[in-house]
């Protein structure tokens, strides 16, 4: 029996639901980086990364390649890097309609005074 797309959608979304799973694909739009260069950009301990890289790297949505010691991340297609960059767009139309209320609200205050 197959997933319905609409669940697969949530299932999908769901796993990209971790503050630090999202920093680690903001930080690979710009190319693959060492884990040691996560480390430094992502204040966490090095398991807890370990461990969202781990559940990153199982959905596909990244790959990992070893170079000697060194393990490298990288975005498994440039569809991620676009769905983060959405991501931005809509967030920031949202704040904007926020900003755009709050300072109706904060004028409709000053009026009524």
């Amino acid at each position: 029996m197959s997933v319905p797309l609409y669940q697969a959608k949530a299932e999908f979304f769901r796993m990209l639901g971790h503050p630090v799973r999202i920093r680690v694909l903001e930080l690979l739009q710009d190319g693959p980086l060492p884990v040691r260069e996560l480390l430094g950009e992502i204040e966490v301990e090095p398991s807890s990364l370990s461990q969202q890289l781990a559940v990153l790297r199982r959905s596909g949505i990244v790959t990992a390649t070893r170079d000697g010691s060194t393990v490298v991340y990288a975005l498994a297609g440039g569809d991620v890097a676009d769905l983060m960059k959405a991501a931005r767009r809509i967030l920031t139309q949202m704040l904007s309609g926020r900003n755009e209320l709050l300072a109706e609200l904060l004028e409709t205050e000053v009026v009524a005074r």
